[in-house]
């Protein structure tokens, strides 16, 4: 895998990270990744699941706590703009 591919991958696993941060279901992310990032779902999906396997004992209470709580959800507008920082941020990380 080329180095591009892995940072992309890096990019991709950081924005799940995020959602998780915001308490986005997987559904949710893969939406507001493609919608905001361009990143395909299917990619969303593939690291979400890669993370799982990773993470097994934290996704299954994440879960859990997604089921049970009425947790207020962002507006797409923030949802957009917090997508567009992380992705500038990044951006600005690879040019240091």
């Amino acid at each position: 895998m080329g180095d591009s591919s892995a940072s992309y991958i890096h990019m991709v696993q950081h924005l799940i990270e995020k959602c998780l941060i915001f308490h986005m279901s997987k559904e949710e992310c893969m939406e507001a990744l493609s919608k905001h990032a361009n990143i395909k779902p299917v990619i969303t999906s593939t690291v979400w699941n890669e993370l799982e396997k990773e993470n097994k004992e934290f996704f299954e209470s994440y879960l859990q706590s997604q089921s049970s709580s009425g947790v207020n959800r962002m507006s797409e507008a923030e949802t957009s703009e917090l997508i567009q920082k992380i992705i500038s941020d990044n951006q600005s990380n690879k040019d240091d």
